[in-house]
């Protein structure tokens, strides 16, 4: 047997020669899953708490993880016709394993849009309010305060160095 810890490289996608060989990939695709599933929950809470912050540390681990479990199942994919006639069970349960990870990873989505959606409407309000601020007050012919002109929009700068 090989060692699985170094899925990520394309001299993976081999021939799979032996059904305990391909249980142990089944095994490793499976661990896998099991670690993003881990990350993408706790990162999905993080964000729904609004600690963007520490969902923002998971990345590198989330993004190492994600290489590894691609790798694998361009493996998997590689050899699926030998997996669907020695491990068809095995390879059915991957399948259902890997179904429930995509839809939790849908609603992780959902979160992460959402909140993007949040944190941008909060930046072109306060953009908005600055511009405001910063324009001279006009009258228009009724006599009533117009809108800054489009030209007079201020950019907004984040420093993160705090």
């Amino acid at each position: 047997m090989h060692d699985l810890t170094a899925t990520a490289t394309p001299a993976r996608a081999r021939r799979i020669e032996t059904a305990a060989e391909g249980a142990q990939l089944i095994a490793h695709l499976g661990d896998l899953l099991d670690s993003l599933l881990l990350i993408v929950e706790e990162e999905t809470g993080f964000v729904r708490n609004g600690q963007i912050t520490e969902a923002a540390r998971l990345e590198p681990r989330k993004a190492e993880l994600a290489g590894q479990y691609y790798a694998a199942t361009e493996w998997l994919k590689g050899n699926v016709a030998f997996l669907r006639a020695n491990l068809p069970e095995k390879l059915d349960e991957l399948r259902r394993r890997h179904d429930l990870f995509r839809a939790l990873l849908q609603i992780n989505l959902t979160v992460l849009a959402t909140a993007h959606a949040v944190s941008e409407g909060i930046m072109r309000g306060v953009a908005q309010e600055l511009t405001r601020k910063a324009a001279p007050q006009i009258y228009g012919v009724s006599g009533r305060p117009s809108a800054p002109a489009p030209n007079a929009a201020r950019p907004v700068t984040l420093s993160r160095t705090s």
